[in-house]
C-alpha cells in the first residue's frame, strides 16, 4: 500500500520530529488519511504522530477542525485560507508542534476552470513558528495527484521539523 519512496520520507520525518521532541497531526481532505497512514506505516511512530483529522465535508472542517464557514464561503473548501485554517485546527485540537492540511481536486470530476483537477492546497502550521501555504497543480489521475500530495506533504514536514529534504 505505501510504496517505497513514502516510507523513506516518513522514516526521515520520524527521525527530525524525534531529534526535536516533536508531534505531528494531519488534516486531510482529498487524500483521505493517507498522509497519516503512510506515517504510521513507519515502525515507531506512535513515538512522534500525534492525530489524524480526515475532514472531507466542510461541515467537518468546521466542527472538528474549527475552520470558519466564512472562510468556506469567501475562499471554498480548495484554497490556502481554508488550508490554512485546518493545519492551525489540526495543530490546536492536538498535543502536536507541527501540523500538515492537504485539500483539493484530486479528480476524476470535480474541477473548474479556476480550480481544475490536480490543484492542491496545502499547508504546514508550527507551534509559535507560524504557517506556511502552498498551492501545487499536479498532472494525472486521481491515484498520481493524491500520491503526489503525500509525497509534497512530507517533505515540506522534514524540512519544517529540521531534517531538510524539503521542496
Amino acid at each position: 500500500m505505501i510504496d517505497v519512496d513514502l516510507s523513506t520520507l516518513s522514516a526521515s520525518l520520524g527521525e527530525a520530529l524525534a531529534r526535536r521532541g516533536w508531534r505531528i497531526a494531519t488534516a486531510e481532505s482529498c487524500t483521505g488519511g493517507l498522509v497519516a497512514a503512510a506515517i504510521t506505516a513507519t515502525a515507531g511512530s506512535s513515538g512522534w504522530f500525534d492525530a489524524g483529522f480526515v475532514t472531507y465535508s466542510d461541515a467537518m472542517k468546521e466542527a472538528l477542525l474549527g475552520v470558519p464557514a466564512a472562510t468556506l464561503a469567501a475562499h471554498g473548501a480548495v484554497s490556502e485560507a481554508t488550508a490554512r485554517a485546518m493545519a492551525e485546527g489540526a495543530l490546536g485540537r492536538s498535543g502536536a508542534q507541527l501540523a500538515v492540511a492537504i485539500t483539493g481536486v484530486a479528480g476524476p470530476g470535480g474541477g473548474s476552470a479556476a480550480k481544475p483537477v490536480g490543484t492542491v492546497c496545502f499547508a504546514w502550521a508550527t507551534a509559535g513558528g507560524g504557517t506556511r501555504t502552498v498551492t501545487h497543480r499536479f498532472a494525472g489521475g486521481r491515484a498520481e495527484v493524491r500520491k503526489r500530495s503525500v509525497e509534497v506533504a512530507l517533505r515540506e514536514a522534514i524540512a519544517l521539523a529540521g531534517g531538510g529534504g524539503g521542496g
